[in-house]
């Protein structure tokens, strides 16, 4: 694994973006999709909904799985 962000396609509502996370969280945000029986499009698109404006989707999906992890 690296540290270094890699850029990886996802589709939130029909449209296609990419977003750059470190491989540990790639592995981690599709671990949290597998666990709740979902698809990574349909976790990542619901939160690109409920995050702010201030807050780009890569930093929104890294504090998902943060907070995930810490609730454990």
């Amino acid at each position: 694994m690296t540290n270094r962000p890699r850029k990886h396609s996802l589709t939130l509502h029909g449209h296609r973006t990419s977003v750059s996370l470190e491989d540990e969280f790639w592995q981690a945000f599709r671990e949290i999709a597998a666990e709740d029986n979902r698809a990574i499009n349909d976790l990542a698109a619901e939160i690109d909904e409920n995050r702010g404006v201030d807050c780009g989707l890569a930093s929104a999906i890294r504090l998902h799985v943060l907070r995930r992890l810490r609730s454990r």
